[in-house]
């Protein structure tokens, strides 16, 4: 390892010790699992802020800060005697080098769809050789985990369902869908339907423009994190404006701050 990676192990190592810090030293895998996640999204959010910016300062930080509870969770494993952080790291090396055997041995693939295709086809062989239990599975959806945020766990289960072919031909047929999905809401709430069924439908609607993300190739996830950003800028605009006017939000008008919502888009 680096130097600056064995430091990083040894400091975590200090702080679990007797006589280190009585708040990592009470940590589990469990306690910890809420913020590894909190951590990935925090980064995702860099990402996007990398991209749009060139800024990487904030990126550098959160993928620290992700590392840090790989260490966390490999030095609790450690002091367990379950597994140490050089099991970590020789594991997922290991599973590059097999699971690359276009670049690492013999094989030719040549589009990335042939990689992702020839990796479930590798990693269904090699868990088999492991000698893995696996869950057993009443169907194929049940490799994408309930608990992924909704629009990550709709990717999932359409690629799937995608890959033994039902899906949809075209992008044409999911516009389809999309008039049939916004006419049933629409009736839904002009029946004055109950707040279940609405939301029934307006599910099935976001459904449907998921699918639509994924036929054209776009993670929802990404797309809705970066309409969010722009909102956040253009509300942002529309404050910082009326705040010149020594005006508020609440003393506005809708079309007073729908002028300058327009004026924020140039």
């Amino acid at each position: 390892m680096s130097k600056n990676f064995d430091e990083l192990t040894s400091v975590m190592a200090r702080l679990r010790a007797p006589g280190g810090c009585p708040w990592d030293r009470e940590q589990t895998y469990e306690s910890l699992s809420q913020y590894l996640l909190e951590e990935c999204y925090e980064t995702f959010d860099a990402i996007q802020e990398a991209t749009a910016t060139g800024e990487t300062h904030n990126l550098v930080e959160e993928l620290g800060d992700v590392l840090l509870q790989v260490v966390f969770h490999s030095t609790i494993a450690a002091e367990k005697g379950d597994f140490t952080i050089d099991e970590v790291v020789q594991g997922v090396t290991e599973k590059l080098i097999l699971r690359h055997p276009h670049v690492f041995g013999e094989k030719e693939l040549e589009t990335a769809q042939d990689v992702l295709n020839n990796w479930d086809e590798l990693k269904k062989a090699q868990q088999k050789a492991s000698g893995k239990i696996e869950k057993q599975k009443e169907s194929i959806l049940d490799d994408v985990p309930v608990h992924f945020p909704a629009l990550l766990e709709g990717q999932k289960l359409t690629k799937k369902a995608a890959k033994v072919k039902f899906d949809w031909e075209n992008v044409n047929q999911i516009f389809d869908k999309l008039t049939e999905e916004t006419e049933e809401l629409k009736e839904a709430i002009e029946k004055n339907e109950s707040n279940g069924n609405i939301e029934e439908e307006i599910g099935d609607l976001l459904f449907v423009v998921l699918n639509l993300a994924r036929k054209l190739e776009v993670d929802a996830e990404t797309a809705l994190k970066k309409t969010n950003r722009k909102f956040r800028k253009r509300f942002k605009f529309i404050e910082t404006e009326l705040q010149k006017q020594n005006k508020s939000l609440t003393d506005s008008t809708l079309e007073e701050m729908d002028s300058l919502w327009n004026q924020s888009k140039s």
